[in-house]
């Protein structure tokens, strides 16, 4: 059986992940850099990737390249006196991933489509950047698809926001199954709100 052409292009992009790729990846993040920060593309930079998340070249499927800040949050220091570590400046990371949060500005930039899923494509020392795979849901040929038709349902309006992309999945802990996930379903909020109700006020 043969290798695939997906798997050829997966091996090239690794190819230039490495030290003889350094030429190529510096020029190319060099680009990406002086872009905006959502930049709409015409094909994807990691072929098997798109295709395996999702993306198909045809009519209603739209591409960008959304570009996301790394590290923490940067907090301003307080003047008043305070131990170091209790200043609240230093490691505030957020409860996101910087993939899911890029998958939120990309649905900010095009409201009118939703998110269907994004993957690495590059990073420096500053910033990350990750393509994200965009559907218009009132599009005939993405109704016409039966295997994308389903992102035209009510339910999946705002999914990016309401964490059902892939990226959102696994930052609401929904990768683990069985034992230590038990309260991982539906949701950790909605389990916090079943124990309110079910603890019994004890009257003194």
């Amino acid at each position: 059986m043969g290798t695939s052409s997906y798997r050829y292009a997966a091996r090239s992009f690794r190819l230039t992940q490495g030290p003889e790729g350094a030429a190529l990846r510096h020029e190319r993040l060099l680009t990406w850099r002086r872009e905006t920060t959502v930049n709409r593309l015409e094909h994807p930079t990691r072929l098997d990737r798109a295709r395996a998340l999702g993306w198909r070249a045809k009519e209603g499927y739209i591409l960008v390249r959304v570009r996301v800040r790394r590290g923490g949050q940067r907090k301003r220091a307080i003047i008043a006196g305070r131990r170091p570590k209790h200043k609240g400046i230093l490691q505030m990371t957020l409860a996101k991933s910087l993939q899911r949060i890029g998958e939120e500005r990309a649905q900010k930039h095009y409201p009118n489509l939703e998110v269907l899923n994004s993957y690495w494509v590059g990073e420096d020392g500053k910033q990350k950047f990750f393509e994200v795979i965009l559907v218009d849901p009132h599009h005939p040929a993405i109704l016409a698809d039966p295997k994308i038709s389903w992102i035209a349902s009510p339910t999946q309006r705002g999914r990016v926001y309401r964490g059902l992309t892939s990226a959102g999945a696994k930052g609401r802990g929904l990768r683990h199954k069985g034992k230590g996930a038990e309260r991982m379903r539906p949701s950790r909020t909605q389990n916090r709100r079943d124990e309110r109700r079910t603890q019994v006020k004890v009257i003194p």
